[in-house]
């Protein structure tokens, strides 16, 4: 993924974790979408696979698979808030599975804002939770999408990326109570 668009889905993220003063992990994503006029709505057809949005008399909806089991629910809908945010829906043709490198730029685009908003990596780093199992049980996420969030926090921490940027400051500081109260659990 070209850094720049990268830089965009991460950032809309914290934006978005800061507008709408989330303060605590996991994320409430269904509230979340709600609070910001999307409609919620599951779905029953697995051929219609884990979700997808629309727009319905000019209001944004997310359709979820309720054959899916939560911590999918919940990323396929951060996903598809993703899309939303991002400008793609119809625009593009967008597809809803497990993450593959071989995903194009708009479903990468959507994965990325989605494991940031679930899983920002500042709380992570402020909370100690490295491992895949830390990030599953913090952010009620998938062992597959908290491996990939694990992998990528193991990058940042050899690098020494946490605090750069003026917005994951402030979703720092957004959640630090939050970080104070659950920092004992993984160290």
């Amino acid at each position: 993924m070209i850094y720049s668009d990268y830089k965009i889905s991460r950032n809309l993220s914290w934006e978005i974790l800061l507008r709408e003063e989330v303060r605590a992990l996991p994320v409430r994503v269904t509230q979340l979408c709600r609070q910001m006029g999307i409609r919620v709505l599951l779905h029953d057809d697995p051929a219609r696979g884990d979700g997808f949005c629309a727009f319905i008399d000019a209001q944004p909806c997310i359709f979820v698979y309720s054959g899916a089991y939560r911590p999918r629910q919940r990323f396929t809908l951060a996903h598809e808030l993703g899309h939303i945010l991002l400008g793609h829906v119809g625009k593009y043709a967008l597809v809803n599975r497990e993450p593959s490198p071989a995903d194009n730029p708009i479903e990468n685009a959507a994965n990325v804002f989605a494991s940031r908003l679930l899983a920002p990596a500042c709380v992570l780093w402020g909370c100690g939770a490295f491992t895949p199992e830390a990030v599953a049980d913090l952010c009620d996420i998938s062992m597959q999408a908290a491996a990939f969030r694990a992998e990528r926090m193991e990058l940042l921490r050899k690098r020494g990326k946490f605090l750069f940027s003026p917005l994951e400051q402030n979703v720092y500081r957004q959640f630090r109570p939050f970080i104070e109260a659950n920092k004992s659990r993984y160290l």
